[in-house]
């Protein structure tokens, strides 16, 4: 197994005011809404500007200096991490839910001009910063798929591990699992992999919202790739996926073709889409 990379980068703004609470233990948690555009190429060879919110989490004295010093509006670059929750709701049924944790949240220098409003009354930043890059192995074997226009299309999970050394001095560990989706010729390429192979990941977080059978609204949070790169243990045979061989290289290299098909994907968000049925507080949380 690869050695798992879990990385996040965000550069936004606050769409809102910081949201100060505290575990039932006393830990501070800051809660941010950070919000940006992404430009994207789409298939058309349009840019496209593509809203998006996130919530964070800032934990521990960070949190209550943050909550402090930024304010609805506030330009931030934030470093942190997915993390996966699961948990069972009031009827009994498991669900989970993907997050982002900061390490750490500093103020940017911005013009005001790089601020919009949407039709909430939040905020968003233009020239804003949206990118994940993360190592782990694949849960299953991908199946490829096509949309009703051909375009290749596949989704993967990827698992990556958390070690952290809890209160008690010991270590802990936790797997997170991470839905991807892939495009095009890198959508081609990545149904080539099989069950545990080892990759790099590298994209943009996307949240996606839809209605299940029974009328509840539902929503996830997933990794829109735009490379791709096996990983190999050891000595690679010529010309295999993921070595430097000029095919492999150029496929899994093709960011374009992606963003192309992330254009035709995504759509507008609203401030609070995708940011509804959070899972309860937990007493204790790691960091």
């Amino acid at each position: 197994m690869a050695r798992g990379m879990n990385h996040v980068f965000l550069v936004g703004a606050l769409a809102r005011d910081p949201e100060l609470r505290y575990t039932p233990n006393g830990t501070p948690v800051c809660d941010l809404t950070i919000a940006g555009e992404d430009q994207v190429l789409g298939s058309d060879s349009q840019t496209r500007s593509l809203p998006w919110y996130h919530r964070v989490g800032l934990m521990g004295k960070p949190a209550e200096a943050a909550a402090e010093q930024f304010k609805a509006g506030s330009a931030v670059v934030v470093e942190g991490s997915m993390e996966q929750r699961a948990w069972e709701d009031p009827n009994g049924q498991k669900r989970s839910m993907i997050s982002i944790k900061a390490l750490r949240v500093d103020g940017l220098a911005r013009p005001e001009s790089d601020l919009v409003r949407d039709s909430g009354g939040g905020f968003r930043l233009q020239h804003a910063l949206n990118e994940a890059v993360l190592v782990g192995n694949l849960g299953r074997k991908p199946e490829l798929r096509y949309t009703p226009s051909g375009d290749a299309v596949v989704g993967f999970s990827i698992a990556v591990s958390e070690s952290w050394k809890g209160r008690d001095g010991n270590w802990q560990e936790k797997t997170h699992w991470l839905d991807i989706n892939a495009w095009r010729e890198l959508a081609d390429l990545v149904a080539t992999l099989d069950k545990g192979d080892s990759v790099l990941v590298h994209g943009r977080i996307k949240n996606e919202t839809w209605t299940d059978r029974d009328g509840q609204k539902r929503n996830s949070t997933k990794v829109e790739a735009t490379r791709v790169e096996a990983l190999t243990r050891g000595p690679a045979p010529s010309g295999a996926v993921g070595t430097t061989q000029p095919a492999a290289q150029k496929a899994y290299g093709n960011a374009g073709n992606a963003a192309k098909a992330a254009g035709t994907q995504s759509r507008s968000l609203d401030i609070d889409e995708g940011l509804d049925n959070f899972p309860p507080e937990e007493e204790d949380l790691p960091f």
